[in-house]
This record gives C-alpha cells, structure tokens and sequence, in this order.
C-alpha cells in the first residue's frame, strides 16, 4: 500500500510537471545570481517577472509570434533592472526599498495596462503560444524521454542558461570580474575594473533573464496574461538562489525541489484534499528552507551595500 503512494506521487509525470514549474524560477534564480554576485540585492525579481509576463503576452498578441513576444519581455525586463540598478547604483537608494518598490509597480502597471487595453479585467485575451517539442532520441529513452523528452523549448533553454551562467561565472575573465566586484569592490576599482558599469550590466542582465521567467508563464506554459499571475514566484526564485549559495547549479536544484513540490500540490488536490490548503506547500516549503538554512548561506560579501569611489 505504501508502495503505491509513494509511486504516485514519484513518477515520470509528476517529474516532468516539476521540470515545467521549476522553469520560471530557474530563469529568475540565474538572474538573481548575476544581480546578487556583482553585490546588488534583487528583491524586484517578482516585479520583473510580472512585467516580463505581461509584455510578453501584450508583443505576442500584436505580432501574433510568440519568439516575439519572447524578445519584448526579455527587453521589459532588461528595463525594469535598470530602473533598479540607477537607483541602486547612481542614486544609493536602499536596495530591498527600490526591489519593493518595483514589485508594487509591477502589480498596478499590469493591471492598468490589461484594462486600458483589452478593457477586461483579470485575464487577458488567448495569444499564440511556444509549443512543447519532442527531441527525437530521448524520447524514446525509458523514463528519461518521460521527463525530458517532450517539452516546452523554454524548458531546455532554461536547463541550457544554467550551465551557461556557471561556465560565465567560473570559468571566465569576466565572470571573475564579477564575483570580485560583489566581494570587494575597491580592490576591484584599484585594479581597473569598472565596478559601476559591472553592477549595471549585471542587474540589467538579472531583470531581463527575470523576464523571461514571466514570459514563460503568459506564452509557454499558458497562452495568456492574468493579474498578479507570478504568485510570489520570484520570491520563491531568491529562496532558491539563495538556498543554492548563489551557484547556477545549487540554484537549480533548489528551483527543482520547489517545482516539485508544486508538482506535488497538484496531484494532491486530485484526491480530494482541500485546494487552498496544498496550495501553500510550496510556499511551506520556501519558508522551512530558508529557516533551517539562510543562517548557513554565506552571500557575496558586498551585497547591499552602495560602492563609493574615492
């Protein structure tokens, strides 16, 4: 009996849903690794997903092309972190105020905008989506090609930028660069690195991958735009970056085991349990990591903290 709740709730289906909601927090969990490394904090993750979301839904719907619509909301994005990173960079205004700041922007800028627009409150009208493809050899591998062999194009970008980031981070002169600024950036400045124009590209960088986490969710995983429709998920991106120690890698598998308790949450509702109540599990989940785990998470050691050239 045991045996049979257990395989139901671990199986290749449920592997596969875990993958397709981890997603989106992979993308913004890389982003705010380029944010944070270069010692800027992005609590404005959500509020750059939001935006992403949203104009990725609004280019799709006027180009009737989805890959366009990917491209507006990673420029969206891009925009939104660098509103941020002038205020954090140029003007040393507190980080987490401008990230808050951005995030309550973000929910009344959707709204708005759906409204004036389309007229219509709450969900936007249906565009063209990214459909899910089959790679054609993993497939067919069992088990494996039941998890990974037939998805959304964004979910293997997704798993493509991990090992991107960590072959950037750790393995070039400018990936060093950046991690240098974010631990001491005056050494950095004395030895000719710019450390503003770092943090600018780095939390530009960090808004425009967050947008592609939103974009996901309006014209992948969906095919439209509802209000507020992040749901706390570039939150739950900083809990897995930060549970990951603000590695690419460690990042994923913390963006994994989120997804995979939203997975969970999913099939839990199917037998009967209440809606609203499996709802919080991921959120459940993100709290008790961070409890039991923040405290041995050791950040960039310039983070938060406005860069004064002498």
């Amino acid at each position: 009996m045991w045996w049979e709740y257990i395989t139901y709730f671990i199986n290749a289906t449920v592997l596969a849903a875990a993958l397709r909601m981890a997603t989106p927090l992979i993308f913004a969990s890389m982003g705010g690794i380029f944010s944070e490394r270069s010692g800027v904090i992005n609590i404005g993750l959500e509020g750059m997903m939001l935006t992403g979301a949203f104009m990725g839904m609004l280019v799709t719907f006027y180009t009737n092309n989805p890959w366009i619509g990917l491209m507006g909301a990673l420029l969206s994005g891009g925009i939104v972190g660098m509103v941020h990173a002038v205020a954090a960079v140029r003007y040393k205004v507190d980080q987490v105020v401008s990230g808050t700041a951005i995030n309550i922007f973000a929910v009344g800028f959707t709204v708005f905008m759906l409204r004036t627009i389309f007229d219509v409150a709450g969900t936007s009208p249906a565009v063209p989506r990214i459909r899910t493809v089959a790679l054609p050899i993993v497939r067919h591998i069992p088990v494996v090609g039941e998890i990974i062999g037939y998805q959304n194009p964004m979910v293997y970008m997704a798993l493509i930028l991990v090992v991107v980031v960590h072959i950037f981070l750790f393995h070039t002169v400018w990936g060093l660069r950046l991690r240098s600024v974010g631990e001491h950036p005056k050494a950095a400045d004395t030895v000719g690195i710019n450390v503003f124009l770092t943090r600018y590209v780095a939390v530009i960088t960090s808004g425009a991958l967050a947008g592609l986490g939103g974009a996901y969710l309006s014209i992948a995983h969906l095919s439209r735009f509802g209000d507020e429709m992040t749901a706390g998920r570039g939150f739950i991106a900083l809990a897995a970056m930060i549970f990951g120690k603000w590695t690419p890698f460690g990042a994923l598998g913390a963006a994994l085991l989120f997804g995979f308790a939203d997975a969970v949450q999913m099939r839990l509702q199917e037998v009967g349990i209440p809606r609203h109540f499996v709802q919080m599990i991921p959120y459940i989940l993100t709290m008790v990591a961070l409890a039991g785990f923040i405290g041995r998470a050791t950040p960039p050691k310039s983070i938060g903290k406005p860069y004064e050239k002498e």
